[in-house]
């Protein structure tokens, strides 16, 4: 199983699958900073030119949550089989990839790598993330984890994006406003699984 990816939140989630599953898998990283997400080799696998991609027994899978969802069905974990708990976890998951992520990586792009700061787009971006935020401490203050009291994909997709608000983007995500979203990440960030994949890429 070889794992095409680099060090950014979409590019941690698949590592965190794969070391929460003891599968075992090779890391081929894929520099961003350097345009190898664009080869003609890469784009065979994913045409879209965006890491995480994953090579399985000669298939190609590319976009994080169908690869989580692949992983997830292939080995039967982090993802119920069938009823409204597998639609709450779909439900969560995609929150994070249509939602969450875009907002947070837009945000992201205008406060910290644009080369022209707009406070315009800043604040729109902004503002879209802490609503955001409210919508997910909503819903930790009811559960254990995203989707309900266990574990799941919606948790592996979610956790790189809300750490890299604060590692990559500089920004706190207060404790007092948000005490089930710091409880969680806690939680989610001290699995030695995690940790490990982490380190991985």
């Amino acid at each position: 199983m070889d794992l095409y990816t680099f060090g950014t939140p979409n590019g941690q989630k698949i590592p965190i699958m794969l070391e929460e599953l003891g599968v075992p898998y090779n890391v081929k990283k894929i520099d961003i900073s350097k345009g190898e997400q664009k080869t003609p080799e890469f784009l065979k696998i994913n045409p879209n030119g965006k890491i995480p991609a994953l090579v399985d027994d000669g298939v190609a899978i590319f976009e994080s949550v169908a690869i989580l969802i692949y992983l997830a069905e292939k080995y039967k974990k982090f993802l119920p089989a069938s009823g409204p708990e597998r639609y709450a976890v779909l439900e969560w998951s995609l929150f994070q990839a249509a939602g969450l992520g875009p907002m947070l990586g837009q945000f992201g792009h205008f406060k910290v790598f644009a080369k022209e700061k707009i406070p315009y787009a800043i604040e729109r971006y902004q503002t879209e993330a802490h609503r955001l935020f409210d919508v997910l401490e909503t819903q930790l203050a009811k559960n254990k984890f995203i989707a309900g009291e266990t574990y799941t994909i919606a948790d592996i997709t979610t956790y790189p994006w809300m750490r890299g608000f604060e590692m990559f983007y500089k920004e706190s995500i207060d404790e007092t406003k948000y005490p089930s979203i710091k409880r969680w990440m806690k939680e989610v960030g001290d699995r030695p699984a995690v940790q490990r994949a982490l380190r991985a890429v």
